[in-house]
């Protein structure tokens, strides 16, 4: 009786076979790679969230603030609001350089613009690799379930025996290409999928973050629209002023 399994195949195949084989498996393991990679840096994004929206308005001063961000060591955060003030200080300490003809709203809202955009980048990379894997996957199994099966019946034209027995064991090892293209394929789309959206949420904080410092380094104030004080106000029609860190009071 003839022995079938994984080994079998292996042992039948051809070098474009076992090319295949290896591309796939190597396809594989770079696409759990970035997944792995990108969750742990997801996660560590979604705790710099929240300590960022819990910790730093509520701060009593700028410095007091950013301190209160965490680590600074590749923290958006943080390098948000140092852009920021960066960019305030700078335009009015160097008065006569060509920037300075900028409107302060739009040399800031540039400015951290440029810091969005590095970490969207930064953020962004190893996607374009999982979205290429899942889409491509499939089709290098499925080509090596053709050169599979072309290669199990000639063989079979050279034996001369075309029996049911003969062609059913190598032609169903060949689709073992296909089963294997489409189990690298599928955890890389939904890996994309996943972190795609996980991005997008930490990118809509960060836009709100950075929308937040250029109101303040503006104005010297910040809005919190969650602030019952401004309901009351609104309330009883009453004026409001902006203190610095983001409360209103009435005035």
């Amino acid at each position: 009786m003839q022995e079938l399994g994984m080994s079998y195949a292996w042992a039948q195949a051809d070098g474009v076979s076992r090319s295949i084989a290896v591309i796939l498996l190597i396809m594989s393991v770079l696409s759990w790679s970035v997944i792995v990679v990108k969750t742990f840096q997801l996660l560590r994004l979604r705790s710099m969230t929240v300590r960022a929206r819990s910790c730093f308005w509520h701060a009593s001063s700028f410095q007091e603030g950013v301190e209160a961000l965490g680590p600074q060591q590749d923290n958006p955060f943080v390098e948000l609001s140092i852009a920021g003030h960066a960019a305030d200080s700078h335009r009015f300490r160097r008065s006569s350089e060509l920037h300075t003809q900028f409107d302060l709203s739009d040399w800031l809202a540039r400015c951290l613009k440029d810091v969005l955009d590095d970490r969207i980048a930064r953020m962004q990379s190893g996607l374009a690799i999982l979205a290429s894997i899942g889409s491509t996957a499939p089709f290098v199994g499925l080509f090596g379930t053709v050169w599979g099966i072309y290669h199990a019946l000639k063989v079979i034209g050279i034996s001369g025996d075309a029996s049911l027995a003969q062609v059913a064991g190598p032609v169903g090892e060949s689709l073992i290409m296909t089963a294997f293209g489409l189990f690298v394929a599928i955890p890389a789309v939904l890996g994309y999928n996943a972190l795609a959206r996980r991005n997008k949420a930490v990118i809509h904080q960060l836009n709100r973050f950075a929308h937040d410092l250029h109101a303040f380094f503006l104005t010297g104030a910040r809005v919190n629209i969650s602030d019952t004080s401004l309901h009351k106000a609104a309330d009883n029609g009453q004026p409001l002023t902006r203190t610095a860190m983001g409360g209103a009071v009435k005035s």
